[in-house]
């Protein structure tokens, strides 16, 4: 469901009719103290994600802590006919965590246990409320890190990047998340679990994984997530170049590329936002400039 069909809902939306009392009933003994949100003032704070310009109160608010919590709740759902949006740390741009006015928001916050880091293997598995810099600060010890790396990596969590395949400044070398995802373990609807992708570099039959990944929790909620880790590169530089116009700026990233270069991170920044990030941070930026150019380089000193 696209976010713009999501915008059309509205509480007094008869389409959807739920016995609200009959499902707080069947649910509230499933889940843990406090598990259940039915006041107001609660489903409040889950009326949307990062893009607040879109709220919706959900019905109910469920936050299991367990998979066979989640999965009951699916599982009565399910039967009831309610919708169900599944939520991780609500840091999404998009609405992707926008409610249904007749659903069930479930949240998946308190799914926040790192299992396993293997730096043998060098993968880590992990629940999907897992901040996405703690699978880094984790792995640090190790020499290994977690490539994928959205502006709001030490907020948002592992289940909601998978869920909008986030990238970050790194992404061009290192890729998405679905680039960096070996498996996913969910639960449908219906609540039977179900395991995507494997261990291996490569698995048989049809790329599910690739298909679930970036689709909004539409096909399954994220319980639990393996994904590869990368050794630490050996030294970093960083450059900066100020250009006087954003059209040679542009024309200085095609010839990197075009020259082979690929920079562990480029990012332009135009001149409103080189004036807003110095009058923030006082970065010492070229606020003269037109536009910079930020590129960061990784791998061996001969490289």
């Amino acid at each position: 469901m696209e976010m713009s069909e999501r915008s059309l809902y509205r509480p007094e939306d008869t389409r959807f009719e739920v016995d609200v009392e009959a499902l707080i009933t069947r649910l509230r003994p499933l889940l843990p103290a406090e598990g259940l949100i039915t006041h107001e003032q609660g489903r409040r704070a889950y009326e949307c994600d990062g893009l607040a310009a879109y709220k919706q109160l959900p019905l109910l608010v469920a936050s299991p802590e367990t998979v066979d919590q989640a999965r009951a709740v699916l599982r009565i759902c399910s039967e009831s006919g309610v919708p169900v949006v599944a939520r991780g740390s609500g840091t999404s741009l998009s609405g992707g965590a926008l409610p249904h006015p007749q659903g069930v928001l479930l949240s998946l916050a308190k799914f926040d246990r790192i299992k396993e880091i293997d730096p043998h293997r060098r993968i880590a598995r992990v629940e999907p409320g897992v901040r996405n810099l703690a699978i880094s600060e984790a792995a640090a010890p190790f020499g290994l890190y977690y490539a994928p790396d959205p502006s709001s990596q030490i907020a948002c969590s592992i289940g909601g990047n998978i869920a909008e395949n986030a990238g970050g400044v790194h992404c061009l070398k290192y890729g998405l998340t679905v680039h960096n995802v070996l498996q996913v373990t969910l639960l449908t609807i219906e609540g039977e679990r179900i395991t995507l992708g494997s261990l291996a570099p490569e698995s048989p039959g049809y790329d599910l994984l690739a298909l679930l990944t970036g689709s909004e929790g539409l096909l399954g909620v994220i319980v639990e997530v393996v994904v590869q880790l990368l050794p630490n590169p050996l030294t970093k530089q960083v450059l900066m170049a100020s250009f006087p116009t954003v059209e040679t700026g542009g024309h200085a990233v095609a010839a990197i590329i075009a020259g082979g270069v690929i920079p562990a991170g480029l990012e332009m920044m135009d001149g409103p936002a080189i004036q807003a990030a110095e009058e923030f941070i006082q970065a010492g930026y070229d606020t003269h400039a037109a536009a910079l150019l930020i590129c960061e380089l990784d791998g061996g000193e001969a490289e």
